[in-house]
């Protein structure tokens, strides 16, 4: 089976880590399925690739911290009738803030984002890949997932979470064929960070994230590996 037959789906596409992620895929041969909340920036991205690339590529705009849109995005890769070889649960939001002193509801943004998302997308995807007995599944979790750190707050403890979740499926998919890989990774140049004055040498390219995750998924099916971490050479910030 050629590349372009298997569907590799990305969530949070458009910007930092997701994009350097589809177009690392897409050069590959991949067909590729992505959404992202703002439908420009979906376009934007389609006819950079129409433009360099004869590879089936697929966008569905949806706010994936809403259950009723991943659900949504979860019949638009069904219709694609494509198996899907990747899953990337790759959205995320940072809002910034002390536990005890950040605005009321960013709990409960970040959860339903950072971990609701990669949960109720897993369970619509990952059912097929066990029938297939193939597939590898990326969770992009943080380093913020194994150390609190000034200002994390409730960004912290939706890492914590999404990491655990991403153990847990590695434990329940280990026997199914399916692998399962947590990507924990320190400050990368995406919008996240707009408006911090930081030279762009402290923070990782989001394409060596991407690098990083193509090379692992090339392994054989006999070997994963189960984490990945990866920080800027001079450190976290």
């Amino acid at each position: 089976m050629q590349n372009s037959e298997k569907l590799v789906v990305i969530t949070g596409g458009t910007k930092g880590i997701g994009k350097a992620l589809v177009l690392t895929f897409v050069s590959e041969g991949f067909s590729v399925a992505t959404c992202a909340r703002n439908e420009d920036n979906l376009i934007e991205l389609k006819n950079r690739i129409k433009e360099s690339y004869d590879i089936p590529f697929h966008t569905y705009p949806a706010d994936l911290s809403q259950k009723a849109k991943v659900a949504g995005f979860i019949e638009f890769i069904r219709q694609i009738k494509k198996p899907v070889e990747v899953l990337i649960n790759n959205t995320g939001v940072f809002i910034p803030g002390e536990v005890l002193r950040e605005e009321e509801g960013a709990l409960e943004t970040m959860i339903s984002t950072n971990l609701y998302s990669a949960y109720h997308l897993s369970r619509g995807v990952v059912p097929e890949m066990v029938r297939s007995k193939g597939g590898h599944i990326f969770n992009i979790c943080s380093v913020a997932s194994l150390k609190a750190y000034p200002n994390g707050g409730s960004y912290s403890i939706s890492k914590f979470a999404m990491y655990g979740f991403s153990r847990a499926l590695r434990e329940e998919l280990k026997g199914r064929g399916v692998r399962v890989t947590s990507v924990l990774a320190g400050a990368v140049l995406t919008p996240s960070w707009d408006g911090v004055d930081l030279p762009e040498e402290r923070f990782m390219k989001p394409e060596d994230i991407a690098k990083t995750i193509f090379s692992t998924f090339q392994l054989s099916e006999r070997t994963v590996i189960e984490e990945i971490i990866l920080r800027p050479q001079l450190g976290d910030i």
